[in-house]
């Protein structure tokens, strides 16, 4: 193989053999391909795409570079991602829910970036948490409780991490094909035999449209599928942010209330949305109406909030934060942002939001930033509702009065105004399965 043979044929729109792309990515590891070589190549694929085969083909060269986790004779095995959104919490609630249930979810998640959030942030926020679970301690506890969480690890689909950093600094990161073998080729050699992808589509979202989230959806399903594993993308609402807490310690806090049974209807909804596609890839429920209403039970048991309880025990944090919930931490300052006008809001736009969050320091620029646990927005009013002028919107909370101004404007900005009752975006936007590709 001669890499400029490769270039030549993939800068021509040819579709390259499932051959080529792992001798592609083999060599690159080996430091045989330079970076300013394999650049080209990113180039390439951004312009001229991949095709399924292709994509496949990149995504288990990716898997194969590194470790490959096997859970499979602990039972039923799933996991859960997220392409990433304002307000997402979802995982907190869904993974014990889930457990519950019976399925086993050993979980590696990542910290946020830029205006969305990341679960290990979040964990951070508990007292005492550890998310560096050792292998063997990441393995045990998925045995003993059916649920673990840990930080991500450079042994899992290294090449992925290296391509990453190039595709970072060449314009090369929104390429379809580019995302979905980076996602998959993690959850694929995390050891999940079933996976269910929550695709976001709104402003606050990486796939700002529907057409966009579906064909990332779409070739993520296809992905998983042609290397084995059972797939199903959850296409959900990103428009405006999801429930009412966005920062760390305020999305535990209301994760918590979600799983004693009083939380935002919106996460509610969306976590047993997939949580039913859970049960249903791994063989739990005889179909979605059966396993909502199982998950339903589970919450209103108490069951998944003792899970939960488990969950953070088992891996030192304190469970006390559930009839605690001050523990988490206390903001230093808050502010208050209150309607300049009476009417409808007919828009809560989600990046916005999770830019003001980012402002008031919940939020990383560059993945070395630290941040502020305890910084955040509650969000009091959301599209649809009805305001008086003078009435409360929104409270931020940060450790710096100059991080409250800086958010404030646009915070404010994120709202739109309307004399008539506006319609609430649809939460959840598409189903895509191996069987409606």
């Amino acid at each position: 193989m001669r890499m400029p043979d490769v270039l030549q044929k993939k800068r021509d729109g040819h579709a390259l053999s499932a051959r080529e792309i792992k001798d592609v990515i083999a060599a690159y590891m080996k430091g045989e391909i330079p970076d300013y070589q394999m650049s080209a190549l990113l180039m390439a694929i951004y312009f001229r795409g991949m095709n399924k085969e292709e994509t496949v083909a990149l995504t288990e060269a990716l898997v194969c570079s590194g470790e490959v986790l096997d859970f499979s004779s602990l039972g039923p095995v799933a996991d859960k991602h997220s392409t990433g959104g304002v307000g997402d919490k979802t995982t907190l609630v869904l993974l014990p829910l889930v457990a519950a249930a019976g399925v086993v979810v050993p979980k590696m998640s990542g910290r946020g970036l830029a205006h969305t959030g990341g679960t290990i942030d979040k964990l951070s926020c508990i007292p005492g948490f550890r998310t560096d679970l050792r292998p063997e301690e990441f393995r045990r506890q998925a045995k003993e409780i059916g649920l673990a969480i840990t930080g991500q690890t450079p042994k899992l689909a290294p090449a992925d991490g290296k391509l990453y950093a190039l595709r970072d600094v060449t314009a090369t990161v929104d390429s379809i094909p580019l995302i979905a073998s980076s996602v998959m080729s993690k959850k694929i050699a995390s050891g999940a035999g079933s996976i269910v992808l929550d695709v976001k589509a709104g402003s606050g979202a990486f796939m700002q449209d529907l057409d966009s989230a579906r064909r990332l959806a779409r070739t993520m399903v296809e992905i998983g599928t042609g290397l084995g594993r059972k797939v199903t993308a959850v296409i959900s609402d990103m428009e405006q942010p999801l429930g009412h807490a966005v920062g760390n310690h305020l999305e535990v806090m209301e994760a918590i209330e979600i799983l004693q049974g009083r939380g935002p209807a919106d996460v509610t909804r969306l976590c047993l949305a997939l949580g039913a596609e859970m049960l249903l890839l791994a063989g739990m429920a005889g179909g979605r109406q059966e396993a909502e209403e199982k998950l339903e039970r589970l919450l209103a048991s108490g069951r998944a909030l003792e899970k939960f309880r488990l969950f953070v025990a088992a891996q030192g944090g304190d469970p006390g934060i559930v009839e605690h919930p001050e523990k988490l931490g206390t903001p230093l300052l808050k502010a208050a942002l209150y309607a300049w006008q009476e009417g409808y809001i007919s828009r809560v736009d989600a990046r916005q939001v999770g830019v003001a969050s980012l402002l008031l320091g919940a939020g990383r620029q560059k993945k070395e930033d630290e941040i502020d646990l305890t910084a955040g927005i509650k969000l009091y009013k959301k599209t649809g509702d009805f305001v008086a002028k003078g009435e409360l919107l929104a409270e931020m909370y940060a450790a710096k009065r100059e991080r409250i101004a800086a958010a404030e404007k646009t915070l404010k900005a994120a709202y739109a105004f309307s004399s008539s009752p506006a319609e609430t975006p649809a939460l959840l936007k598409g189903l895509i399965t191996a069987e409606n590709l």
